[in-house]
């Protein structure tokens, strides 16, 4: 556990990207199998071991320290995990327990019997072990890796392109050994996974005088269309639906499940449609994350694929081939379906630059979010190749919002306030409409945590309501309608864009300035 530990604390003060993946090739190198293979496990989120919930933690601290220090404490840590871990009042003797073995104890335990298991060892634990092993408990790392990253840093130590990995993820359990042993020089394991995913294509952001420097005949068009990315799968009769980063969604969506009725791999775009329109994200919204959607939800939110390209058909591997090529062999796979929750992104017809641009700008639906453009040529690439596809998204909505509440982060932001909620006029009330916690520079996090501890007006447990001065300019992607919120709206994607020091609050928007944008 100690070991899980160390690494765990670097990653946490490390703010750095290539040097969280420093740290963690570290680890991977130093750490013995099974430890690393399940060290592992536990950045990607792959150990199921989510019989630990802070409901569970907050009632067992409660009964060994006094209630008001704890919610103090917790208030100023901002980590349940990293409270108790300082705060629990027993200690014995120190036992470095081996990772492994409280893996596999932590999966045995029943929920009954966790309570008792806990704080025997937390008792015979430093505080950094006791981090270390509440954040495993618990499954909620907040250290700034993400199973990408993790397995960018696996494919580092073992000289080998991130692809080769994500290939094979599916198919391999924690703790790994067989991966870490091809990584360290043996035999290469054989993908066991049915329906495997294959490391998506991604496109670079751009703008008109970007792309000033190709030729627009080298280049088709289509809809970037306000759902999330997807790819189809059905190997031989086993039937996926993956996310971008490999998730898979199949239970989430068992409608798009069961129009897969093909041999091969597709990769689009899902969204809930209505007929023939697209509905905006918010109803996609309410699909994602239900592991056993009902037939209510079903029927009134129904999603449907938007196929964008071929990967693989009937065994053969069409990666290599040119878009146009995999585009041409698409639109007959699609029409061969005939299945209406399958369909077509169709191509936009342009000339130059200036001609899609103002296509981009007179989109036909509002859950439009821009256009995609992609080189005719391109093979199908796994990652960001500048030059192959782009994304030209809209501008973002801005508004003028007032602070209203602050909250305190999480990991290396657990000592300052990050989480912003803001609000707009309805008459001569301030009705908070959103809620931002990035989008600001570190100096700017600095200046907004100095304005909420020196303006704080009520507490309510970790949130402190602050005088209405200050003044955020928010950017956006959408809106939708939404019946949880005061204000009827609910923002997508909102972020700071920049703090309004110049602006006075009774200059910031209004409810009906969103409601027209809506």
């Amino acid at each position: 556990m100690q070991s899980f530990a160390r690494v765990l604390e670097q990653l946490a003060f490390t703010p750095s990207r290539n040097a969280k993946i420093a740290h963690l090739v570290e680890a991977f190198r130093t750490m013995p199998d099974p430890e690393r293979g399940y060290a592992l496990a536990a950045f990607t989120g792959d150990l199921a071991l989510r019989n630990v919930t802070p409901s569970l933690l907050r009632g067992l601290v409660a009964e060994e320290t006094d209630a008001e220090l704890f919610r103090l404490s917790y208030e100023f840590v901002g980590d349940l995990a990293e409270t108790v871990a300082l705060i629990w009042p027993h200690s014995g003797t120190v036992a470095d327990m081996p990772l492994a073995d409280a893996v596999e104890e932590l999966a045995a335990t029943g929920k009954a019997e966790l309570p008792a298991l806990i704080a025997r060892r937390l008792t015979h634990m430093t505080p950094s072990q006791r981090y270390a092993y509440l954040k495993l408990a618990t499954g909620g790392l907040r250290v700034g890796v993400s199973a990408q990253l993790a397995r960018t840093a696996l494919a580092r130590f073992g000289g080998i392109e991130v692809t080769e990995i994500e290939e094979l993820w599916h198919g391999l359990a924690p703790p790994y050994l067989p991966l870490f042993a091809w990584l360290e020089g043996g035999e290469k394991p054989v993908s066991l996974a049915a329906a495997p995913f294959r490391p998506v294509m991604l496109s670079t952001a751009t703008n008109l005088d970007d792309l000033a420097e190709f030729e627009p005949a080298d280049f088709t068009a289509e809809w970037k269309w306000d759902g999330i990315r997807v790819q189809a799968v059905n190997d031989s009769g086993t039937q996926r639906l993956y996310s971008r980063t490999g998730e898979d969604i199949s239970r989430s969506f068992p409608d798009v499940i069961g129009a897969l009725n093909f041999d091969g791999t597709l990769d689009g775009e899902l969204l809930v449609k209505r007929g023939s329109g697209v509905a905006p994200f918010g109803d996609l919204q309410k699909r994602l994350g239900r592991k056993k959607p009902g037939k209510a939800i079903l029927e009134s939110h129904p999603a449907a694929f938007r196929a964008y390209d071929l990967l693989f058909w009937n065994g053969e591997d069409w990666r290599k081939r040119s878009l146009v090529q995999r585009q041409a062999r698409l639109r007959d796979v699609v029409a061969e379906l005939g299945d209406p929750r399958i369909d077509l992104s169709p191509p936009l017809a342009f000339a130059s630059w200036e001609d899609l641009a103002e296509l981009r700008a007179n989109p036909p639906d509002s859950v439009v979010e821009g256009v995609m453009i992609k080189r005719r040529g391109s093979a199908y690439i796994a990652g960001r190749k500048r030059g192959n596809w782009f994304k030209w998204k809209h501008d973002p909505m801005l508004v003028d919002a007032v602070m209203l509440y602050a909250q305190r982060g999480h990991g290396k932001r657990s000592g300052y306030y990050s989480d912003f909620t803001f609000g707009v006029w309805q008459g001569d009330q301030l009705v908070p409409v959103g809620k931002a916690y990035f989008g600001f520079t570190d100096a700017e996090l600095k200046e907004l945590d100095r304005f909420v501890r020196n303006n704080t007006t009520d507490r309510f447990g970790p949130v402190r309501a602050v005088k209405p001065e200050l003044v955020l300019e928010v950017a956006f992607e959408g809106l939708n309608q939404s019946s949880r919120h005061k204000s009827g709206l609910a923002m997508r994607f909102p972020r700071i864009n920049r703090i309004r020091t110049d602006k006075p609050a009774s200059e910031a928007g209004t409810l009906d300035e969103l409601k027209q944008l809506l």
